[in-house]
C-alpha cells in the first residue's frame, strides 16, 4: 500500500511478489572486512534435496555456539559464532561456507580459521567439495612481498597477481591446490575501505568458485568427443548412401538405422545440454568478475585476466565446440531423416500410380468384357424371345387358326431384338445414375 504526502494509505494495490522482487538485490550483502583478516572458504556441489539439511547442519553449529541459526527458508545466513564468522550460501548447484577470523599473523597461511571449526561438523556437512580457498589479507602497515618471498608461499610457476581497484589493494595465487588441500589468495590492503575490502574477497572467491564450475563441462566434452566422433561418421555414411544407387538402397532398413542413430544423439544432448549451457553462464560471471577487479601489472607478473585466457579460455572453447558439434549433428541427422522419408515418400506415391495405372487397365477390360458379355446377353434373351414367339404362333396353328409360323417368327426378330437392345440401354443408364449419387 503507497502512502500519500499527508499519510493516509492511497487505494493502490501491490504487486504479490513487489517486495519479494525488490528484496532480491540485498539478499547477499557483502561482509565488511579490515585487514588484517584470514578466511578459509569452501564450495560445495549440493542439489535442492540436501537444502533443509544444510539448514539443520548450521543450526547445530549455532546451538552450539549460542546465536541464533538461520530462519526456514533462508539461503543466506552471516552471523559472528565467537571463534570465527560464518557466511553461509546456497546456490543452484553448490553452497558456500566461508569462515572469517580477524586477527594478527606473520604466517598468511598457517593456523587458517577452518581449524576452529569443529572436526566433526566440518566432516558432515552436505555434499563434495569443488573449491577449497585460504584468503589472507594483510594490513597496509607491512611491507608489500616481493616475488622471492612469495615463492614460499606460491608454485612460482602459476603465480597470478595484480593491483586491483585502482591500486587499493594488491591480489596474488597461484591457482593451484596445496598440500592441505586448499588453494590460496594473499591480498595486501593499500587503502581498502571494509565494504571495499569486502566486496574484493568475495569477488575473488567466487571468480575461483565459478572459474571450477564452468570447467565441470570439460571432462563431459573429453567423455563425449569418442561417441560424437563415431555418431558424426555413420550420419555421414547413411548421408552419401543416400546419393547411390537407388536399387542399391534399402530405404526401410536405412530409416530404421537412422532412427536409432537420432536417438543416440538426442540422448547425447539430454546428457551434455544443461552442462554446457550452465558452463556458459558461469564463465561469462569469471568474465565478470575479472572486469570488476580493475587490474594493473604487478611486478612483471601475469594477470588474472591473463591466466584465464591462456589457460580457461580454451577449455571453454573446447566445451563450446562440443556443443555446437552435437547440435550440427542433431539438425543433420534431421535433415538426412527428412531427405529418407522424403525419398520413401516418392517411392510409395510412384508404387500407388503404377497400382492405380493397373488397376485402370483392369477397369477398362472389365468394362469391354462387361460389353461383350452384354452383347452375348442380347443375343441370348433375343433368341429365348424368338423362341417363345415361336412356340406360340405353332399352337395358334395347331389351333386351327392359319399362319405362316416361318415368316412371322423372322419378322418377329427384328423387334424382339430391337427391344432387348432398348432395355438394356435403360437399364444401364439407370445403373449409371444411382451410382453418381451414392
Amino acid at each position: 500500500m503507497i502512502k500519500s504526502d499527508d499519510g493516509r494509505d492511497q487505494a493502490l494495490s501491490d504487486h504479490p511478489h513487489r517486495a519479494l522482487l525488490n528484496n532480491e538485490v540485498h539478499a547477499r550483502p557483502y561482509e565488511r572486512l579490515t585487514a588484517p583478516l584470514r578466511s578459509s572458504y569452501l564450495a560445495l556441489l549440493t542439489n535442492i534435496e540436501t537444502a533443509d539439511e544444510e539448514r539443520e547442519h548450521i543450526k547445530v553449529l549455532c546451538t552450539r555456539c549460542g546465536v541464533n541459526p538461520p530462519a526456514a527458508g533462508a539461503n543466506h545466513f552471516s552471523n559472528d559464532l565467537g571463534i570465527f564468522r560464518l557466511r553461509w550460501e546456497r546456490h543452484t548447484e553448490f553452497s558456500t561456507y566461508n569462515f572469517l577470523h580477524a586477527a594478527p599473523f606473520d604466517a598468511p597461511f598457517d593456523d587458517a580459521p577452518i581449524k576452529r571449526v569443529p572436526a566433526e561438523w566440518l566432516g558432515n556437512l552436505p555434499g563434495e567439495v569443488l573449491t577449497a580457498v585460504h584468503v589472507a589479507m594483510e594490513p597496509s602497515s607491512k611491507p608489500v612481498r616481493t616475488v622471492d618471498e612469495l615463492s614460499t608461499l606460491f608454485v612460482a610457476d602459476t603465480l597470478v597477481g595484480s593491483k586491483v581497484l585502482a591500486n587499493a589493494a594488491v591480489a596474488l595465487t597461484d591457482f593451484q591446490i596445496h598440500a592441505d588441500g586448499f588453494s590460496r589468495i594473499l591480498i595486501h590492503d593499500a587503502t581498502l575501505v571494509s565494504r571495499q575490502a569486502g566486496r574484493l574477497v568475495q569477488r575473488l572467491l567466487e571468480l575461483e568458485t565459478y572459474r571450477m564450475m564452468a570447467l565441470l563441462a570439460l571432462p563431459l566434452a573429453r567423455e563425449y568427443t569418442p561417441e560424437l566422433f563415431r555418431l558424426d561418421k555413420e550420419v555421414a555414411e547413411l548421408s552419401n548412401t543416400l546419393t547411390g544407387d537407388k536399387e542399391d538402397v534399402d530405404e526401410h532398413r536405412m530409416l530404421e538405422c537412422l532412427t536409432q542413430l537420432s536417438a543416440e544423439i538426442e540422448g547425447v544432448a539430454t546428457a551434455t545440454s544443461f552442462r554446457f549451457s550452465a558452463a556458459r553462464a558461469y564463465y561469462d560471471i569469471v568474465e565478470r568478475r575479472i572486469l570488476e577487479l580493475r587490474e594493473e601489472r604487478h611486478e612483471r607478473l601475469q594477470t588474472f585476466s591473463e591466466f584465464m585466457q591462456r589457460r580457461l579460455v580454451p577449455a571453454m572453447h573446447t566445451c563450446e565446440s562440443v556443443h555446437r558439434r552435437i547440435e550440427e549433428l542433431t539438425t543433420r541427422s534431421a535433415r538426412v531423416s527428412d531427405l529418407l522419408r522424403t525419398r520413401v515418400s516418392i517411392a510409395m506415391e510412384s508404387q500407388s500410380r503404377d497400382l492405380l495405372e493397373s488397376m485402370n487397365r483392369r477397369a477398362k477390360l472389365q468394362v469391354r468384357l462387361q460389353q461383350t458379355v452384354e452383347g452375348l446377353s442380347v443375343v441370348v434373351l433375343s433368341y429365348y424371345l424368338v423362341g417363345l414367339i415361336n412356340y406360340g404362333l405353332k399352337a395358334l396353328k395347331s389351333a386351327g387358326l392359319s399362319v405362316n409360323v416361318e415368316v412371322l417368327t423372322g419378322i418377329a426378330i427384328v423387334p424382339v431384338v430391337a427391344g432387348v437392345l432398348i432395355g438394356a440401354r435403360k437399364l444401364r443408364r439407370r445403373i449409371r445414375r444411382e451410382e453418381e449419387n451414392i
